[in-house]
Formats: structure tokens, C-alpha cells, sequence
């Protein structure tokens, strides 16, 4: 069965039509400018334009930069704070005319390598991150997905938000070198690894295929690996979850 998996970030929206039983895409991923400012109703349009782009009329999985419960967006910190209280499954269906069902981006990564990593054989805790133009989390407890943390929101002993201080939107902003930014990085990870002692990180977003530039640096005690499938992760968890 395939599935339309829309991953909407801070700067663009990506999407692919995915195979669920083998995550492979079926078509090449398609790439559009996140709105600005990101409102509800402009979103939803980017949505019909990429869907339009598939000439899709199925279902559509949606991962989405925010709190997401039962479809409806609680937070909003990379998107309008007009996308608070929508109920975002029925203004997308909508404008697609599509069955949509959305969730929080990082979770939608996460189940996406929870399915088709070694994910499910790890015992204990695993903090899987999305670096993008914020931070995202998810947190695997023996295999099983503990859904909406929000550990980009997080306020570090620096006094500064997580994702304000060292997300990759940062590092292209203040123009840090990988080392530079590894340093903010590992103190992050750092603070993360005393707060919750996880087994294993599993990094996440565009920043996941850079991994070899700052690995080197990070001084954490946990194993920490990049994510299987890279930044195509939240495409395949959302097409994954809508089914």
C-alpha cells in the first residue's frame, strides 16, 4: 500500500509517496517552501500544491512542527501562533480533499526508525532528535514510542532554550564552524544525558547526514548514532502512522 508522507518543517515542506511495507519511495521527494508567515490556511494550500504535485486523491500523513493530539496543534514555535487549537486533520482534508491525518514531526521520524531500524530490540530509554530549524524529539522506552516531548523546549543551565542556542538554524545564522557548533551540540546532549541517562541518541533531520562532522567532538558517555533513514525519516513515519 502506498501512502502520500508530508513532512512540514520551519523552511520547507517535503513530501514523497511512500510504500508503507518496505519505506521506500515510490517517487522522487518533492520539496516547498514553507509559507511565511506559516498560518494555518497557507500551510494547508502548500499541502493541495503537493499533493496536486503527486496528482494524489488517497490518504495523506502529515508530521508536523508542534504538540499534535487527536489532530489538534497545542504549540507552535517554528510555525504562526494562529496554528494553536486548529484541528489540523480536518482543515488539511479539506483543502486536499484527501483523508489527512497529522502528528508531531519528530515522533513521525522516530516511528519511521523504530520500524525499519534495529530500534525495537533496544532496551531501556532512547532519545531520538530531528536538528533542523528547531530541535525535535521522541523517546523510545524498550521499543515503544512515548509520544509529544518536546525536548527543543527545553531550558539548558545557560538559561537559553535548547533549540535557540543549538539547532542547525543557529549554526547557519551565527556562521559556526561544525566544531564551533559541536561544542553547543555536546553540551546540549550533555544536559539531556544527566536529565535522563538514555541508553542510545539517535540524531535526526538535515543535520543527520552531516554526521560525520561533528561527531568527532561530542563528548557524551551514550552511544549516539545517526538515524537510518536520514532526513527522509519524517516522510516515511507520517505516510506509516496515516495508515
Amino acid at each position: 500500500m502506498d501512502v502520500l508522507g508530508i513532512d512540514i518543517g520551519g523552511s520547507g515542506i517535503k513530501g514523497a509517496i511512500v510504500n508503507i511495507k518496505t519505506g521506500e519511495f515510490v517517487a522522487e521527494r518533492h520539496r516547498i517552501d514553507t509559507p511565511q508567515p506559516a498560518k494555518p490556511e497557507q500551510i494547508a494550500e502548500t499541502i493541495n500544491l503537493m499533493a496536486k504535485h503527486f496528482d494524489w486523491k488517497d490518504k495523506i500523513g502529515c508530521g508536523f512542527p508542534a504538540v499534535v493530539q487527536n489532530g489538534i496543534v497545542k504549540t507552535a514555535a517554528n510555525i504562526d501562533k494562529s496554528c494553536i487549537g486548529v484541528n489540523a486533520n480536518e482543515l488539511f482534508s479539506k483543502a486536499t480533499k484527501c483523508k489527512v491525518k497529522v502528528f508531531n514531526d519528530a515522533d513521525a521520524a522516530g516511528f519511521a526508525e523504530l520500524t525499519f531500524s534495529d530500534l525495537k530490540s533496544i532496551k531501556g530509554l532512547t532519545i531520538f532528535l530531528t536538528i533542523g530549524t528547531g530541535i525535535g524529539s521522541a523517546f523510545f522506552k524498550d521499543g515503544v514510542l512515548i509520544p509529544n516531548t518536546e525536548m527543543g523546549h527545553i531550558y539548558m543551565k545557560n538559561g537559553l532554550i535548547g533549540e535557540k542556542y543549538t539547532s542547525d538554524a543557529i549554526r547557519k545564522e551565527k556562521d559556526l564552524d561544525w566544531e564551533t557548533w559541536s561544542k553547543r551540540f555536546d553540551e546540549y546532549l550533555n544536559y539531556l544525558e544527566k536529565l535522563f541517562y538514555p541508553n542510545l541518541f539517535i540524531i535526526g533531520g538535515g543535520t543527520s547526514k552531516k554526521f560525520d562532522k561533528f561527531q568527532s567532538f561530542l563528548t557524551i558517555k551514550t552511544e549516539i548514532k545517526p538515524a537510518k533513514l536520514l532526513n527522509n525519516a519524517g516522510i516515511i513515519g507520517a505516510a506509516l502512522l496515516a495508515k
